[in-house]
């Protein structure tokens, strides 16, 4: 089988940038897929269906352009094989409706994105540690 993918969907070029090269400086083996906005994410549902690997974890931004995070979440965890792909809220956005509307919708994590790097290093470190090395995925 295929090495799974990390599904990065983040619609902040800024932000895209600063998680790459804090994965990368974790020397992260897995690849990591972009999806720019919730409408590209959404896109990778068929793309799963027709056989690509589906991601070990999907990091998810809420605010974004076209589709928002929670109702991308929402899809995502009504879909009925998908919907056991973990799912971390990692975004900017710590408004306690946002957080607990993505427990309602299944969210498995929420993470407020740190702005200092070194703090969001040790975020990816963590990600990485728990979502790829420790935890146990389905199919």
């Amino acid at each position: 089988m295929a090495m799974r993918p990390i599904l990065l969907v983040e619609d902040n070029p800024m932000d895209v940038d600063l998680t790459l090269r804090a994965f990368m400086q974790q020397k992260l083996v897995y690849s990591i897929e972009v999806a720019r906005d919730g409408e590209e994410a959404l896109a990778w549902i068929p793309r799963w269906e027709a056989g690509e690997p589906r991601p070990m974890v999907i990091l998810l931004d809420v605010n974004m352009p076209k589709v928002g995070g929670l109702e991308v979440l929402r899809k995502l965890k009504s879909h009925p094989v998908f919907r056991t792909i973990p799912v971390v809220m990692l975004t900017t956005s710590s408004v306690s409706q946002d957080v607990q509307t993505a427990y309602e919708y299944g969210a498995n994590s929420y993470i407020v994105k740190p702005v200092d790097f070194d703090k969001f290093m040790e975020v990816a470190a963590q990600i990485e540690l728990y979502w790829a090395a420790l935890n146990q995925l389905t199919g």
